[in-house]
């Protein structure tokens, strides 16, 4: 009997111990991949393997970039403004880089690796990047201004070496470089595995602003794709030998042109952008027309956990595509004296709380002074919002519910006079 008791009670312990095992979470990571000018029918007419397959793991859509049109947040389509669409979750009118020279970044626009290192946990970064002002001016590491920002895992610089990468014939010196950044995030994924990951690649932008389309820039997106095989490869390889899951982002930044060439303003091509994630589950927001630029940041975020500020939470411009959205399509209407919001409803549970301020304090790094003016139902669709006596030039609004935040600014026309009916 004791050598029964003894056996069942070694079974139960096994058993518990195993379930314990089994249960454990997994160590979250991620990467995201910003591959320089590929329009939306070139990357769906060609397919290249590598980012097709990470869709296959999950999912692939088109998005915009460029802000809303005609409207206070309308961005470049250029190329270092659509990073920072990205690193920021805002459009220019709050990040403030309008070109890729002479930037002046407003920091205050926390980027995805300032929100990483601002976590109480230790979170380790990397940046691979084919393009050193990505980590010097846009990241602005070790500037007062983003807190002396960090970076754990830099791999960058390449393209201020003449020596090792001098100047090819069709700028092809900046494939050799992008080979190096590929090469370079395979490996520090594989074995040093950094938890907040960008890998940089330069070069389809290039070939496109020589050639335009063609089979040249043809054979550079797939050989291009090949590299990006190589960090999917290593991603790969930590989920099955370690116990990690991994958020895959491939993206590109700007479309072009008519013929390919060039790229930076409003046309439907320059606008369009595509994403591939291996993201199993996503939310309608991984979808036309509302995909874009500015869901990366806070996915990112809600994926990793990370804990964001409130009034910086009320300036994402973007929405998670990853976990529940009760609302989306926030829109503002005025009428006398009023704004009338207005959002669709994606889950009708819950109330959304609306907050509203009338200055842009946060722009120079101070706090704005966020006023609930209305808390009513998700299913109710909307609100309407006294403006009250006081005329401001900036009415800023964010509604928040369970699951969601969505921001909208409302500018006013200092010449237009308040109705006599208020």
């Amino acid at each position: 009997m004791r050598k029964i008791f003894t056996l069942l009670l070694l079974a139960g312990t096994f058993g518990l111990a195993l379930v314990s095992c089994q249960s454990e979470e997994k160590k979250r990571k991620t990467v995201f991949v910003i591959i320089d000018g590929i329009t939306v029918d070139n990357i769906e007419r060609m397919k290249p393997s590598a980012i097709f397959d990470i869709a296959s793991v999950g999912h692939y859509s088109r998005g915009y970039c460029g802000g809303k049109v005609g409207q206070y947040s309308e961005t470049p389509t250029i190329s270092a403004v659509g990073y920072n669409n990205i690193l920021t979750g805002t459009w220019v009118n709050k990040h403030n880089v309008k070109n890729n020279e002479n930037q002046s970044p407003n920091y205050n626009y926390w980027s995805i690796f300032r929100i990483a290192k601002e976590q109480k946990t230790n979170f380790t970064t990397a940046l691979y990047s084919s393009w050193t002002d990505n980590r010097t001016m846009l990241l602005g590491e070790g500037k007062p201004e983003t807190g002396n920002l960090k970076i754990d895992y830099v791999y960058d610089g390449y393209d201020l070496d003449k020596e090792n990468f001098p100047k090819r014939e069709y700028d092809l010196h900046i494939y050799d470089i992008d080979s190096v950044v590929c090469e370079r995030a395979a490996e520090c994924i594989r074995t040093e595995a950094p938890d907040l990951n960008w890998v940089y690649m330069w070069y389809p932008d290039d070939a496109y602003h020589i050639f335009g389309d063609g089979s040249f820039s043809d054979e550079y997106v797939y050989k291009e794709d090949a590299l990006i095989a190589k960090v999917w490869e290593a991603v790969k390889y930590r989920e099955k030998e370690h116990n990690e899951e991994w958020l895959v982002i491939v993206l590109t930044d700007h479309g072009r042109d008519e013929l390919g060439y060039g790229h930076g303003g409003q046309s439907d091509r320059a606008r369009a952008i595509w994403m591939s994630t291996n993201l199993k589950e996503v939310n309608g927001q991984f979808a036309e027309p509302y995909l874009s630029h500015a869901d990366v940041n806070p996915t990112i975020c809600k994926f990793m956990g990370f804990e964001v500020p409130r009034d910086l939470a009320f300036e994402s411009d973007g929405s998670s595509f990853y976990g529940p959205r009760d609302i989306y399509d926030l829109q503002s209407h005025n009428y006398d004296n009023k704004v009338m919001l207005s959002w669709k409803v994606d889950q009708g549970k819950g109330n959304a709380r609306v907050f509203m301020a009338r200055d842009n304090k946060f722009a120079q790094g101070k706090k704005d002074d966020w006023q609930e003016v209305a808390t009513v139902p998700v299913s109710d669709g909307g609100c309407t919002v006294d403006l009250g006596t006081v005329d401001s030039k900036i009415y800023k609004f964010a509604v928040q519910t369970d699951n969601t935040i969505l921001n909208l600014w409302n500018p006013r026309d200092p010449n237009r006079p308040y109705s006599p009916n208020q």
